[in-house]
């Protein structure tokens, strides 16, 4: 990659930044997506090196700033995984995934405690350019989890995966006979109601404490 961006390199790749080539790294996820579900190993393989192209791509570009580099990035990946494993590579106990995940979600808020990346709010985390669909699902996750949010009006257990796949599509073939985009909408009441639970986290976090 740093041959391809020298001054006499591929003028295409000299010719990238961050931004420009943000778009490229969603589109190989979801080419990977698509390899996985076909089970198409090959397909996979190359994927997957798409998608690290696209690493090395934004490592050699931060590392032309002085920012940083890909062994800077091997490295704090590698950190990370030692630290939030101290069942593995310490003396703590986790015995289920369950126990992992909660362990895994406690050391990263405690690692992120006095950063510029503390989050503040229960509801922090989320990158705003999920799909609309998943960003809902994770932000009704987190605002349960903090008893931000009611249970949903309808009860789960009644609604089968066949059904609920069907009621979604159903939901997304109403909305382009109205003539809408089903993923702006979604998007648009997600907002709402994050903002409304971020209302109610203030609210709660001012009350005063019961004695």
């Amino acid at each position: 990659m740093a041959r391809l961006r020298a001054p006499d390199g591929c003028p295409w790749d000299r010719a990238q930044d961050h931004r420009s080539l943000r778009h490229h790294a969603v589109e190989e996820v979801y080419e990977l997506l698509d390899a996985i579900e076909a089970g198409d190993d090959a397909e996979m393989a190359e994927e997957l090196g798409d998608l690290l192209l696209q690493i090395v791509f934004h490592c050699q570009m931060a590392a032309e700033r002085g920012a940083f580099d890909f062994e800077t990035v091997a490295r704090r990946l590698v950190d990370k995984l030692i630290h939030r494993h101290p069942h593995v590579f310490g003396d703590a106990r986790a015995r289920t995934a369950a126990a992992v995940w909660e362990q895994w979600d406690r050391l990263k808020h405690a690692e992120k405690a006095g950063t510029p990346r503390h989050r503040t709010s229960a509801l922090d985390g989320i990158p705003r350019h999920l799909p609309a669909l998943m960003r809902a699902q994770k932000l009704w996750k987190k605002a349960r989890r903090a008893g931000l949010a009611e249970p949903p009006s309808r009860r789960p257990e009644r609604w089968t995966r066949l059904r609920l796949a069907r009621a979604l599509f159903e939901l997304a073939a109403l909305c382009q006979e109205r003539g809408w985009t089903a993923e702006e909408l979604l998007r648009a009441e997600a907002r709402r109601r994050e903002r409304a639970w971020r209302r109610a986290e203030r609210r709660q976090r001012a009350a005063p404490s019961a004695p």
